[in-house]
């Protein structure tokens, strides 16, 4: 018999995660969006629960994986990351390098923020576009009752 081992916190837990997924995938299949696949990770980067869509290309998990890791990494919605660093490629080189290659700086990663604002996770989504990825991972955030992470340019 196993010793007893210490809890980790919880800030997200894996139903609040299922709900972030079912609302975002429902209001895609409302807009009749091309096939989603989301991820939801907490403050460490640990995947709390991830979905592919029927239909949805391969590399889309670790494409929205990536989305929601640019976020979580740099403080802003992987659209701002991507948007702020434009005129910077040596730095976004350089970031997904020191992230061996798991940094995709474009709109879909937003992050979750608890009632302080403070951030606890974030959500990625690939499969639409980019614009569309971005608006149904707000939507599961709100969904789930959480405040949404984006910081203007």
């Amino acid at each position: 018999m196993a010793g007893k081992v210490f809890r980790s916190s919880v800030k997200i837990t894996r139903a609040q995660a299922r709900q972030v997924l079912d609302a975002a995938f429902a209001k895609a299949r409302a807009q009749d969006m091309d096939p989603l696949t989301a991820f939801v990770m907490d403050g460490g980067g640990n995947l709390i629960a991830a979905e592919r869509e029927d239909g949805c290309a391969p590399l889309r998990l670790p494409v929205a994986r990536g989305k929601a890791f640019a976020a979580l990494g740099n403080g802003a919605s992987s659209r701002a990351i991507g948007e702020r660093n434009e005129l910077r490629p040596a730095f976004l080189a350089s970031v997904a390098a020191a992230s061996d290659g798991s940094f995709i700086p474009v709109p879909g990663g937003v992050l979750i923020l608890d009632a302080n604002d403070e951030v606890i996770g974030a959500v990625g989504v690939s499969g639409a576009s980019s614009e569309e990825d971005e608006q149904v991972a707000i939507a599961g955030i709100e969904a789930a009752g959480f405040k949404v992470g984006l910081v203007p340019k």
